[in-house]
C-alpha cells in the first residue's frame, strides 16, 4: 500500500472508532444517573459517618457539562472493544504471527493490571473523602461544598494514577523483551525503584496517614520484583538459546572441509 492508502485507511478506522464512541456516549447519557451515583458513593459514605457534604453545581451549565463528560467517559469505556480492534486491524498486517501473539498477550495483561489499579483507587476513594473532609469543623456554621467538576477531576486523577502505576511491571518486561534493559540491571536498582514507588504513592495517595501509603505501595513493589524475576528468566533462556546456536555453528564450521591448497 502507498502512503496515501495507509492514510486513508487510518482515516476510515478513526472515523469508525469515533462513531462507536459517539453511539456509546449516547448510551452513557442514559446511564448517567447510575454512573453519577457510583462516582459520588464516597460522599455518601462520608455523610453516613456524620460529615456535612454537598456536591455543588456552581453555574447554570455545570450540571450539563458534568453529564456530558461522564457520558463521554462511558462511551470510551463501552466502545473500547471496537476501537481496540480497529487499532490492531490497522497495525496487524505489518506484524508477524509471533508479534501478534505477544501484542495480544501484553494487551490482555495490561488491561487486567490497569483494572486492578483502578479498583484499588476506587477502594481508596471513600476512605480519602472521609479523612480529608474530617477536618471540617463540627459546627452548624460550617459545611462542605464541593464543586462537581473539581470533584470529578479528583476522582479521575486518583483512579487513573493507580491504574497507570500498576502498568509499571509490564513496561519493564516489555523493555526486557525488546532488549533495552537486562533483568539483572533492573534488580540492581531495586533500592531506587522502591524509593520511587513509595514516593509516587505518597503523592498519588490523598490519605494523610503513612499506613495507607505503605499498604498501596506493597503490591506495586511486589509486581516490580515479579517483573525482575520474569526478565531474569527470559535473559537466561535467551543466553542458553544463543549458546546452543553458537555451538551448532561452531560444529558446522568444524565439519566443513577446508578448501585451502
Amino acid at each position: 500500500m502507498s502512503i496515501g492508502e495507509h492514510l486513508r485507511e487510518l482515516r476510515n478506522r478513526l472515523f469508525i472508532s469515533a462513531i462507536g464512541v459517539t453511539v456509546m456516549a449516547i448510551v452513557g447519557y442514559f446511564l448517567y444517573d447510575a454512573a453519577f451515583e457510583f462516582i459520588t458513593h464516597p460522599v455518601e459514605v462520608a455523610r453516613a459517618r456524620g460529615a456535612e457534604l454537598n456536591i455543588n453545581f456552581s453555574t447554570i451549565l455545570s450540571s450539563f457539562d458534568m453529564r456530558l463528560r461522564i457520558s463521554i467517559w462511558i462511551g470510551v469505556l463501552l466502545s473500547s472493544p471496537l476501537w481496540i480492534y480497529e487499532f490492531f486491524a490497522y497495525v496487524g498486517p505489518g506484524m508477524t504471527r509471533k508479534e501478534k501473539v505477544y501484542t495480544w498477550a501484553f494487551g490482555v495483561v495490561a488491561l487486567l493490571l490497569f483494572a486492578a489499579g483502578c479498583a484499588l483507587g476506587m477502594w481508596v476513594m471513600p476512605h480519602a473523602v472521609v479523612i480529608l473532609t474530617g477536618f471540617i469543623p463540627k459546627t452548624d456554621s460550617a459545611t462542605g461544598i464541593m464543586d462537581a467538576s473539581t470533584y470529578l477531576s479528583f476522582v479521575l486523577r486518583l483512579v487513573l494514577a493507580f491504574g497507570a502505576a500498576f502498568l509499571l511491571p509490564e513496561i519493564m518486561v516489555a523493555l526486557n523483551r525488546l532488549g533495552v534493559m537486562k533483568g539483572r540491571t533492573m534488580l540492581k536498582g531495586w533500592r531506587w525503584a522502591v524509593v520511587g514507588i513509595f514516593t509516587f504513592m505518597a503523592f498519588a495517595n490523598p490519605l494523610p496517614d503513612p499506613w495507607s501509603m505503605i499498604f498501596m505501595a506493597i503490591p506495586i513493589t511486589g509486581l516490580y520484583f515479579l517483573a525482575c524475576y520474569i526478565s531474569i528468566r527470559h535473559d537466561k533462556h535467551v543466553a542458553k538459546r544463543r549458546a546452543q546456536e553458537d555451538a551448532a555453528l561452531d560444529a558446522a564450521l568444524a565439519e566443513t572441509p577446508s578448501t585451502a591448497p
